[in-house]
């Protein structure tokens, strides 16, 4: 039997918040009825407000290598649903890839998790949340989908809980930069500043280029223009960190301009100390009305 005959309800694969895994940079587009308004996408390759991100499985999502027609063998092999929804994915064909993934086994914990991530990337968070918590009694312990489920609380606003999921996550994996990005981003929108930050510098420490990253899918940024000025602040202080200068420029300017600093603030700030000197700094802190 398989879920398509079941009633219906993003760590994308193995996502500030990040989905965990999926990698679709390079994808055919998606078709109309199958891909999001771009307005509600996070923009990648350039600087912006950190969002959640979904955490996807160990093996990435891409489509199948292409095969010089002239070895090619006569028969090509049947793909199994996951390898079709996996295909389906990395070109953002969502619906496609869920009609896909249903034919597979309803016992699998990573397939209610896929699932989970196409739903979540076409904005239905009702099924989204329903795989997930499917995949959770499947697999209590992934933090992958724990991940993903603190993601979806973010979306609604619902910071608490989503601290929550992205603790528990960490509990069964340490080392994810992602999930510590995206704990500190939850943090920070809920005023906790300075603990946001620690968990910033934890996932820097583990990975220095993990705001970066633009493979893992990523969710709306539900954040008030405060609250991204925030996150924008401490972004501007991991950059600096990495050695990102241009960026945490960018990032402070943002932040001046959305009003949760002020250059005072920054000057006084040593964390940035090591901006001072560089034309792009001083001009920024000139604009402001700063000498």
């Amino acid at each position: 039997m398989s879920w398509i005959d079941q009633p219906r309800r993003l760590t994308a694969f193995s996502a500030t918040v990040a989905l965990i895994g999926v990698s679709l940079l390079g994808a055919p587009p998606a078709t109309p009825q199958d891909q999001p308004p771009d307005s509600q996408l996070a923009a990648t390759g350039t600087v912006s407000t950190p969002a959640p991100s979904i955490s996807t499985p160990a093996q990435a999502i891409s489509a199948p290598t292409t095969v010089d027609s002239a070895s090619a063998p006569a028969v090509l092999p049947v793909l199994t649903p996951e390898q079709l929804g996996d295909t389906l994915m990395a070109r953002q064909r969502y619906q496609a890839a869920i009609e896909a993934y249903k034919k597979g086994p309803r016992d699998s914990a990573t397939l209610w998790n896929k699932m989970g991530i196409a739903y979540q990337l076409m904005f239905n968070l009702d099924e989204a949340t329903r795989c997930y918590e499917k995949s959770l009694k499947l697999d209590p312990k992934n933090p992958t989908v724990l991940n993903n489920l603190g993601t979806i609380y973010d979306s609604l606003k619902e910071y608490p809980s989503a601290e929550r999921m992205y603790r528990k996550a960490i509990k069964y994996e340490t080392k994810s930069a992602l999930i510590y990005k995206n704990l500190g981003t939850n943090l920070l929108t809920q005023h906790k500043y300075k603990k946001g930050w620690e968990d910033y510098k934890l996932a820097l420490a583990i990975d220095p280029d993990v705001f970066q990253h633009s493979t893992s899918p990523r969710v709306e940024n539900p954040a008030t223009v405060e609250d991204r000025g925030a996150m924008n602040y401490y972004m501007a202080k991991g950059c600096v960190r990495a050695g990102m200068n241009d960026r945490a420029i960018e990032y402070l300017r943002m932040a001046l301009n959305e009003g949760f600093t002020n250059p005072k603030k920054i000057m006084a700030d040593s964390e940035f100390a090591g901006l001072r000197g560089i034309p792009a700094f001083e001009q920024l802190l000139t604009s402001q009305g700063t000498p």
